[in-house]
């Protein structure tokens, strides 16, 4: 079964270009990963959201421990209000298939 994460840090303003360059550098890198079958950063006001999309929790659990999020997270230290709230969600299907879920 598939999983989806929801990633949303809140970067200080003097270091938001700084976080978005870590996180398109980790993008490059996460798409090189097996099993990662979307890995992308969407903008807000005050915010960066990462929505991600893994084809099992072994993958995900390999990018959890991988270099890709060890070098994100080094790279965002200082650059952000608080900590990063993480989500880790299950697909509720609903409506048609190609539409219905991620």
């Amino acid at each position: 079964m598939s999983l989806v994460v929801v990633a949303t840090a809140h970067p200080l303003p003097e270091h938001r270009a700084e976080a978005i360059a870590a996180f398109e550098t980790a993008i490059a890198g996460a798409h090189g990963e097996p099993g990662v079958d979307l890995y992308a950063l969407h903008e807000g006001p005050d915010r960066l959201v990462m929505i991600e999309k893994y084809e099992s929790e072994a993958a995900m659990s390999a990018h959890g421990q991988g270099p890709v999020l060890a070098g994100l997270l080094s790279a965002l230290q200082g650059k952000l209000r608080g900590t990063l709230d993480v989500q880790v969600l299950e697909p509720h299907p609903a409506g048609t298939a190609d539409k219905g879920a991620l």
